[in-house]
Order: C-alpha cells, then sequence, then structure tokens
C-alpha cells in the first residue's frame, strides 16, 4: 500500500473508532436515561393519585367521595395518559375501566396479569412481555374507608415503543457517521495527496538522479513545517552530494592531468634504459627524482581533497603573535633573505595551527621562488575589524592584475620565478583552501615598495566577547617598530632579522 492509502486507512480507523464510540456511548446513556424516565413517570402517575384522591369530591353532592370505583373513575377521566402510555382500574379483583384515549397495548384483557396485579396490597412495579413488546408498569392499591372493596390503579408504558425511537435515533445518527466518514475519507484523500506530494517530489528527483549524473534539481517546497524542513535537508543533501561529485570530478581530472607525464616519463626512461651502470646510475636518479615529485602532488591533492571534507581543522586557540614569529624561524631555512616580521597581533583566534602554518610556509616558499638572494621577504599579522589578518611580502617582481586570480587555481604556474622549479601549481590552491576551511579569504595585493604581498583574512568568531579579557589589539613585535603593512603604507629603514637566525 502507498503511504497515502496508509494514511487515509489509519486516518479512517481512528475517526471511525471515535465515531463507533460515541454512538455506542450515546445509545448506552440514552437508554439509562429512558429507564430513568420510565421510573419517574411511574412515580410521578403515583404522586399525582395521591393529590387527586385527598382533594376528590362527589360534583352532585360536593362531600368527599366515598366509593373507591367512583374515586378511580373520576380520575381516569380528568388525567389522560402520554404517548405510548395508557391507565386502567381494577375494581375488586377485576379490570374495571380504562383510559378514553385509545390504549397503544391493552393488559386490562390479561385475566391472569390483572389477578396477580389485584392481589398488590403496596405499590409496586415490574414490566411484563405483550403482543407490542415489553411493558413498564407500577401498580397502586387504592382503599376507600367506606368502601370495602379493594381497588388499583395500574399505569402502564409501552418501553419498546420508546426504545424504538431511540434506536431510530441512532440509526440516523450511524448513517451520517459514515456518511461523514465517507467524507472525511475523500477529504483527507486529497490533504494527504497535497502533504505528500512533496514528498513523492523527493522520491522522483532521487530517482531521477540515480538515473543520471544531473545534481542540479532542487526541490521548491514553501512553508516552515515537517514536508518543508525535509525538502530543505534533501536540497542541503543535493548541495553536499553536487559539491563532492565536482571535488571527486576535479581530483581525478587534476590527479590524471599531472600524474600522466611523470609517469610517461619513468617508463620512457626504464624502456630505454640499457646495461651501462652510468646510463642506470643516471636512469636511477631521474625516476627517483620523478617519483618524489609525483609523491608531492599526491599529498597536495590529498590536502586539497580533504580541505573539502568535515573534519579538516582542528580547531584550538592559537596565539597569533607566536605564529607569526614561529613561521619566520622557520622559514630562514629556505633560502638566503632579509627576513623580517612586519607586526604581530597579540590575540588568540579558534583555528588550526597546523593549517595556518602550512598555509604560510606555502607563502613563503612561493616568495622565495620569486626572489634571489639580499631580496626582502616580511611575514606579519594584524587585527583589522575583528578579523585576523596574516601576510606574507615580498621584494619581487610581484604579481600582474590579470594572474591575481588565476594563481589560486589548480596546477596553475605564475610567471616571473627566478629560479628553476618545477612545482605542480597546488601551493597557491591548498593555502586558499585552508583560508576558506577557517571562514576567510586570501587575496594577493602590491607590496609597499614594490613586490607581492599575499593576504590571509581570518574571521575571529567573535571569540574574545565570550571571556573577560580584552579586546585583542595589534602590537609592536620586539624585534622591531610597527611600520611597514600591506596595503597601510610603510617604508624603508625596517630592521631585518639576522639572516643567520
Amino acid at each position: 500500500m502507498s503511504a497515502r492509502a496508509r494514511i487515509v486507512g489509519w486516518m479512517l480507523a481512528v475517526v471511525g473508532l471515535a465515531l463507533s464510540v460515541s454512538i455506542f456511548a450515546t445509545w448506552t446513556i440514552l437508554l439509562a436515561r429512558l429507564d430513568d424516565r420510565m421510573s419517574l413517570e411511574l412515580s410521578n402517575e403515583a404522586e399525582k393519585l395521591r393529590r387527586y384522591a385527598a382533594s376528590a369530591r362527589d360534583p352532585a353532592t360536593g362531600h368527599m367521595v366515598t366509593d373507591v370505583e367512583e374515586l378511580l373513575t373520576g380520575y381516569l377521566a380528568i388525567n389522560a395518559p402520554d404517548r405510548w402510555e395508557t391507565f386502567f382500574s381494577i375494581i375488586d379483583g377485576k379490570a374495571d375501566r380504562i383510559t378514553a384515549i385509545p390504549p397503544p397495548v391493552r393488559l386490562d384483557t390479561d385475566d391472569a396479569l390483572v389477578a396477580r396485579l389485584a392481589r398488590a396490597t403496596r405499590p409496586d412495579d415490574g414490566e411484563v412481555e405483550s403482543a407490542r413488546g415489553t411493558v413498564h408498569y407500577a401498580v397502586i392499591p387504592v382503599t376507600v374507608r367506606s368502601d370495602p372493596r379493594p381497588g388499583h390503579f395500574v399505569v402502564a408504558i409501552l418501553y419498546d415503543r420508546h426504545r424504538d425511537e431511540i434506536a431510530d435515533a441512532m440509526r440516523v445518527l450511524g448513517i451520517s457517521a459514515l456518511a461523514a466518514l465517507a467524507l472525511a475519507g475523500a477529504a483527507g484523500w486529497f490533504v494527504a495527496g497535497r502533504v505528500l506530494a512533496p514528498v513523492r517530489l523527493v522520491s522522483q528527483t532521487a530517482e531521477q538522479i540515480s538515473d543520471s549524473t544531473d545534481l542540479t534539481r532542487r526541490l521548491d517546497v514553501p512553508g516552515d513545517d515537517d514536508v518543508a524542513a525535509l525538502a530543505a535537508t534533501f536540497n542541503h543533501m543535493l548541495d553536499r552530494l553536487e559539491h563532492a561529485f565536482v571535488v571527486q570530478r576535479h581530483f581525478m581530472d587534476d590527479a590524471g592531468h599531472e600524474l600522466r607525464t611523470p609517469i610517461t616519463v619513468i617508463r620512457g626512461h626504464l624502456e630505454l634504459m640499457g646495461d651501462d651502470p652510468r646510463d642506470r646510475a643516471e636512469t636511477l636518479a631521474l625516476v627517483t627524482d620523478e617519483l618524489d615529485r609525483m609523491n608531492r602532488i599526491v599529498e597536495d591533492l590529498l590536502t586539497l581533497a580533504k580541505a573539502e571534507q568535515p573534519g579538516f581543522l582542528d580547531l584550538h586557540d592559537v596565539e597569533v603573535a607566536d605564529l607569526t614569529v614561529s613561521v619566520v624561524a622557520k622559514a630562514r631555512a629556505l633560502g638566503n633573505r632579509r627576513w623580517r616580521v612586519d607586526e604581530v597581533a597579540e590575540a588568540r583566534v579558534p583555528a588550526d595551527r597546523q593549517r595556518l602554518t602550512q598555509a604560510l610556509m606555502q607563502l613563503v616558499a612561493n616568495a622565495v621562488r620569486h626572489t634571489t638572494d639580499d631580496d626582502l621577504i616580511a611575514v606579519g599579522s594584524a587585527v583589522r575589524d575583528n578579523r585576523i589578518e596574516l601576510w606574507v611580502r615580498d621584494s619581487g617582481p610581484g604579481v600582474a592584475l590579470a594572474e591575481r586570480e588565476r594563481i589560486f587555481g589548480r596546477f596553475v604556474r605564475g610567471a616571473g620565478r627566478t629560479v628553476m622549479y618545477e612545482g605542480a601549481g597546488l601551493g597557491l590552491a591548498i593555502v586558499r583552501s585552508i583560508a576558506e576551511a577557517h571562514g576567510g579569504s586570501v587575496r594577493v595585493t602590491d607590496a609597499p615598495g614594490g613586490g607581492a604581498c599575499f593576504v590571509m583574512n581570518i574571521p575571529m568568531w567573535d571569540l574574545w566577547r565570550a571571556s573577560d579579557e580584552p579586546r585583542p589589539r595589534a602590537l609592536t613585535a620586539e624585534m622591531g617598530p610597527v611600520r611597514v603593512a600591506c596595503g597601510h603604507g610603510g617604508g624603508a629603514g625596517e630592521p631585518d632579522l639576522d639572516r643567520r637566525g
């Protein structure tokens, strides 16, 4: 069964059960009230007879009635029975008079019943079966002091007729309930179809996606109910799947594009390798170099792939000043340059220290490749607009305006290198991935005095607001005065770090 049919089926079952319980409860309550009404009616007739007997007088003489037959006949003359009700009198053990209104049932003709009722010495009630069904009755003994004959007044109510009226009402109620249940089923089928339409759309979209590679389809479900939330979750899942497929495709394209060349080189040299020891040594050195380059490419590609996945960052509080100085200390071994710390920020930021160090070292290595001995390479950090800026600047040839966005792509090699270097063109792509994983960005600008300045912009996530510490501020580094920051002026005369450390 479809979900729509199950929903409507369960709804009808619940509504049907509720209506059945309601009808049964109404039937039970009405029958109980009928029994109470029967008892009250019998008691009421007995009370009316008592009041009449206390004040009954002979119309001819005006004296109190002294004859039991006359008393009961007079009461029957003035007291008309209700619907499905009849009265009759018993005098001296025999049925005497009956109401003028035609009775619904004749009990006075049942001699055995009349004889049994005539033996009653105190008010009594009960029920008896007749040709018209069950009859509730009450017999009231009546005596007059001056008349020795015993008299009885009998009230009979046809119970089954009243019960049939309730049954007819219940029958109408049951038919109405069935009609309402049918209408509810039709309305429920329509509403369930409208509610489940987005779910069917999810199923159809998932089926279409499974039959193709198109992950651009999205669901448009307005509102803020559970179904709209399901559609939003499905769209979010499609976003992640599409992003994962794009990353996978890029990874495969990048790996295939970059690894094909060294593999071809290695295969060609191995096929041409002779038995000469010198030739074998040269070939082995070349193959080893190519394998090392392949290893670096694979590691860089894995880093880029991991950057797109959750868990890429291991966040801790990072002291920005210590990070800046430690990067410069590590970078001195990369080349004979004039190393400098421009500025340090005394601030803490939730970040992955190793990834930030990796990104800055990539920028430093890039600066080394584009500079020569005695050129300037400076590293700095600052807090601006509640964001951390980390930069690496050099005095090299700089980056052309048209190249400033393109060089952050994968397998893109910039122009102007001053040393022989066959990189894969993944370094700046890794820097951008690390910056974006931290919720930031990276850009390249002109450095003060010429050259390139690569700036990473990392949000602080308002960490300082959650503590009692004062807001972070940029301080002067112990190694020299604060004078230079990319895009914020600066000039000559800054102290250099000792090249030897």
